[in-house]
């Protein structure tokens, strides 16, 4: 590892989304955008449904990778990223997400059950996250 990097994994249930070196994360966090350089101070919290973007050292293109949630750790020379779900940015579906938020707003406007209605609003941020991830990947390219 270089002095001017830092170590980032992104892991999910499924699977290792992305394991290298970086310059620069930027994620939602619990209570706003993090931004996370070299030899950052410890910390751990909570991450919202958004796009994680790491500066990938040596590369040009930032790599996205849209989490639905799930806790940050960052140690000086490494960040980890345990997401609920990952899905790398080229792999978004942009029609998927625009047919699972309208579904979550279907839900929410016929409130059958309180459950039901937690459950929608989560699927519903969710949804919108992601959407607002392909969007912002498209304005990078």
């Amino acid at each position: 590892m270089a002095a001017n990097t830092i170590h980032v994994d992104v892991v999910s249930a499924e699977a290792s989304i992305f394991s290298g070196e970086a310059e620069f994360v930027a994620l939602p966090g619990e209570s706003g955008e993090l931004g996370i350089y070299p030899r950052h101070t410890p910390l751990i919290t909570r991450i919202r449904p958004g796009a994680v973007r790491i500066k990938v050292a040596g590369q040009a293109e930032d790599e996205f990778i849209f989490v639905a949630g799930g806790l940050l750790e960052v140690q000086p020379d490494a960040v980890t990223v345990l997401a609920d779900t990952a899905i790398r940015g080229a792999d978004l579906d942009e029609a998927q997400a625009t047919e699972a938020k309208r579904l979550a707003e279907e839900t929410l406007h016929s409130r059958e059950s309180e459950i039901d209605y937690a459950v929608a609003q989560a699927e519903l941020a969710t949804a919108v996250a992601q959407l607002a991830a392909i969007h912002r990947l498209r304005q990078k390219r």
